[in-house]
């Protein structure tokens, strides 16, 4: 999830050895170089495409509870996919695929439209902007300065938080989990027809990662659509391929409602897009980098690029009409298939792109359908709990907050803003004050004038 090391200088590329001849595709991505063919990219940029095509379906689910066109949202989630990961392919020339991002769609969605009010264009207009300063902090550095101001630990409670966040709201749409007048939530129906297909979706999905199958959350979606199909519980779609559907109901929003920007809730909307996409994408790099073996000395050639394919990754979604795009750790499901190059980006750019006329499939993914991506996800998020010093109070508390106030209050920002209140606070009591980042002071100050007066 997070890391504290990403170098963002541009390093030339080594020069290809004399006297061999090769064809344009091989000189621009350096195959023969790094050991690889176009046949071993290609079938690592299908297995990446497969790994994540989950999204494609679940993003219009999530983003739908705000009132947006689904259609529309398939289509922006498509074209962000293939539009950031053929940037990230031909820029940066790295075997890593972009899609709006699982958590951030969920704060998108949960969060800033229906906990705090704020209409979706103007959530549109947030995810814009944090694009935009993602892109001058690392096209400028100042991602530097920011990343080691915020302690390793809380980076990994951030992304264990969102984790339990939206298996939370998994567990919601199965109805495996219910309101209760007495204690809040409590334990639903569990011989009601449409959770046991959400709890068969969980089960097979497991099934499927723990025999390591490749795709493992997109096909357990599969999976459980069909059999859902099969015992009437959900309708058969029309057809399986289709005209593309509009993306009138979702294009340009962030544009029109840009002036409404200036308000103070969206200040804390667009930091917590920007922090959790900040550390998301530096922590995806460099463990998809670390994988391939593409880290000089602990550092990412060419860190600069990835990264503002990242940014400009999600401006281009936000106009089109999607939460927050980012680099996605299903990545490594390619890098593991042999892919080396950013030729595996762009095959899974165009399977993106392709993708486009399959909306009709939309009609099959329920809610029961998609809950089980949202818990297996939010199990696969959580893993990061295990590199917290426990032992380390000054940690173990912010930490802990920072995880269970995100599914408690639903709402990353109050995880978020709850954690970086505390961690300097405790450092404070325990005698470590300058081991704090001066900025960590800063946002001390910011975070407490938002909970007295704004919250």
């Amino acid at each position: 999830m997070a890391t504290d090391r990403a170098d963002t200088t541009e390093q030339p590329d080594t020069p290809e050895p004399d006297g061999m001849e090769r064809g344009p595709i091989d000189r621009f991505f350096q195959l023969t170089k790094l050991g690889t063919n176009v046949r071993r990219e290609t079938i690592a940029g299908m297995t990446t495409f497969l790994a994540m095509a989950y999204i494609l379906f679940v993003n219009p689910s999530v983003l739908g509870e705000t009132g947006m066109d689904t259609d529309a949202v398939f289509v922006a989630t498509a074209l962000a996919a293939a539009l950031g990961t053929l940037i990230m392919g031909v820029w940066a020339r790295y075997p890593i695929a972009l899609a709006p991002g699982m958590g951030l769609n969920a704060f998108f969605a949960f969060t800033v439209v229906l906990v705090m009010g704020i209409d979706w264009q103007v959530a549109l207009v947030g995810t814009f902007v944090s694009g935009l300063l993602f892109f001058v902090l690392a096209m400028t550095g100042v991602r530097e300065a920011i990343i080691n101001a915020i302690p390793l630990q809380l980076k990994l409670a951030v992304g264990a938080g969102i984790g339990m966040f939206i298996a939370f709201i998994g567990l919601q749409n199965a109805e495996i989990v219910v309101p209760s007048e007495a204690t809040y939530v409590t334990l639903g129906d569990l011989t009601r027809p449409a959770t046991l297909l959400a709890v068969f979706g969980v089960v097979v999905t497991a099934a499927l990662l723990l025999r390591g199958f490749n795709g493992a959350v997109f096909y357990g979606m599969v999976l459980t659509g069909v059999l859902g199909v099969a015992t009437s519980l959900i309708d058969p779609p029309a057809g399986a391929v289709s005209a593309v559907p509009s993306l009138a109901p979702t294009f340009g929003e962030a544009l029109v409602n840009l002036p409404e920007l200036l308000s103070s809730q969206m200040i804390i909307v667009v930091f917590t897009m920007l922090f959790v996409d900040f550390f998301d994408t530096s922590g995806t790099l460099i463990a998809i980098a670390g994988q391939a073996g593409f880290l000089k000395d602990g550092k990412l050639p060419r860190a600069k690029r990835a990264l503002g394919a990242d940014s400009i990754a999600t401006m281009g979604g936000a106009i089109l009409g999607t939460s927050t795009t980012t680099s996605y750790i299903e990545s490594s499901a390619g890098v593991a298939a042999g892919g080396r190059t950013g030729l595996a980006s762009v095959v899974t750019s165009l399977l993106f792109l392709l993708s486009l006329f399959f909306s009709p499939l939309l009609a099959v993914v329920t809610p029961e359908v998609t809950a089980p991506a949202l818990i297996v996800v939010g199990v696969l998020m959580a893993k990061g709990l295990g590199d917290i010093e426990w032992h380390k109070l000054e940690f173990a508390i912010p930490v802990f907050v920072t995880v269970i106030a995100m599914p408690l209050t639903f709402s990353i920002a109050n995880g978020i803003a709850m954690g970086l209140l505390l961690f300097p606070l405790l450092m404070v009591v325990k005698g470590r004050w300058r081991d704090v980042h001066p900025i960590g002071y800063v946002l001390f100050v910011i975070i407490l004038a938002y909970f007295i007066w704004l919250v």
